[in-house]
């Protein structure tokens, strides 16, 4: 190995000042200084491979690479010369692995971020923020439970028609079909999602209708016989739990909204001068307001109940915490409380008692009646539902049918 030039002391690579052009300072055995115009100093190594002189940089640059690291460098460089090798060769192909790997370790990253979980989550935070949050709360359960440990965080757009059947096969297999079908269109939901947020190009789970059992359609279980439904509502009058379920129980009968849609009410959409219930569409299943009008009956309910709860928001409120309602399955129990079982009576079965006898009984118009159930009905011209909608003889309905239960309630037929 050839004898190393002397090398230059560190004071003359400090003091270096910048000329008109670039210069070299030799520090020996191949290592130079490249001093540029603007001030920056560069370490640069000279050699000679095949007979042809060529040259690298180390990398960083002084100060932040020492005179003392640059020349442990230069010699790693010369040992490579030594063998035959071609440092600036090495140091390119170096560079192109590192870029690869940098490229391997962001694809990585991007396939990290558009899991099936993450972009579920985004989806039911963005598109589902105007539904209500035990609609929310539901879909995120149901996930949670029987998709995301299956397949939840695999990149959704890797994921296969039949990785999600297999996962809602599962759920057929334990007889829970009626939520293996929710699923299969949540899933469908997250993919148009994805699709649209350009994370995935294929709703696969749109290709499973069909690929499941059918649901047999089960009625909600209800006292449709009107001596039945008149001793029921003696038992309500008589129930001595807790103020909130009771009062509960006594104004679904009379209002027979879907349960969660009273559990829910707030004394600020309680209209008493004129006797009406608004009811914001966030809280509606076909998302359209709705307005209950109150018969004589369900407001001498509503102000015993306000000198019992008025001083909170909610109707119905919990006996602990009087700004959170009564939970989903409260009048439930408080039927099953009272000896009615799941094929006896539900709490949404109070729609189907009001929906026959209307109907059956009291011969009121169809269309009065499902204006009040807020179905979605449209009219001969197309018109779909509004919150006022025969409202004037939904009023004189509404006070017909509390009249009603009160018959039922003294033993009348």
């Amino acid at each position: 190995m050839p004898k190393l030039a002397q090398p230059k002391a560190e004071t003359v690579f400090r003091n270096a000042q910048p000329k008109d052009k670039p210069y070299l300072i030799p520090d020996g055995g191949g290592l130079n200084m490249l001093v540029t115009p603007d001030g920056t100093k560069l370490w640069v190594f000279r050699y000679r491979v095949d007979g042809k002189e060529r040259k690298t940089a180390i990398k960083g640059g002084y100060p932040k690479v020492s005179v003392k690291d640059a020349r442990a460098e230069a010699e790693r460089f010369r040992d490579q010369v030594a063998r035959g090798e071609d440092p600036g060769t090495i140091r390119k192909a170096g560079k192109e692995e590192a870029t690869r790997k940098a490229e391997e370790i962001a694809k990585e990253e991007a396939r990290s971020a558009t899991t099936f979980r993450v972009v579920a989550e985004e989806f039911l935070r963005v598109r589902m923020s105007h539904r209500t949050e035990s609609t929310r709360t539901a879909a995120d359960q149901r996930l949670q439970r029987n998709i995301y440990p299956w397949f939840g965080e695999r990149p959704i757009s890797e994921i296969t028609g039949p990785e999600i059947l297999q996962a809602l096969r599962r759920i057929e297999a334990n007889g829970k079909l009626e939520t293996a079908h929710r699923l299969r269109g949540l899933c469908s939901q997250v993919f148009r999602y994805a699709i649209a947020t350009g994370q995935a190009e294929r709703n696969v789970a749109d290709d499973l209708r069909g690929a499941l059992s059918s649901v047999q359609k089960e009625h909600r279980a209800a006292l449709l016989d009107p001596v039945r439904f008149g001793q029921l509502l003696r038992d309500i009058d008589g129930y001595q739990g807790y103020f909130a379920t009771k009062y509960a129980l006594r104004l679904l009968p009379l209002v027979f909204t879907r349960p969660g849609e009273l559990r829910l009410a707030q004394w600020s959409e309680i209209d008493f001068e004129r006797a009406q219930w608004d009811i914001p569409a966030g809280r509606m299943k076909m998302r359209l307001p709705h307005t209950v009008p109150l018969s004589r009956q369900v407001l001498e309910i509503l102000r015993e109940l306000r000198a019992l709860s008025g001083d909170g928001p909610y109707l119905f409120p919990t006996p602990r915490q009087r700004d959170k309602p009564i939970s989903n399955v409260a009048v439930l129990n408080g039927l099953r409380r009272m000896g009615y079982g799941t094929e006896e009576q539900s709490a949404h079965g109070f729609r189907a008692i009001a929906r026959t006898l209307l109907d059956e009984r009291l011969h009121v118009s169809p269309a009065y009646i499902e204006a009040q159930l807020a179905h979605r009905v449209a009219d001969a011209l197309g018109t779909a539902y509004n919150r006022t909608q025969h409202l004037e003889p939904r009023r004189a309905m509404m006070q017909t049918w509390a009249d009603y239960l009160d018959e039922l309630k003294q033993g009348g037929k």
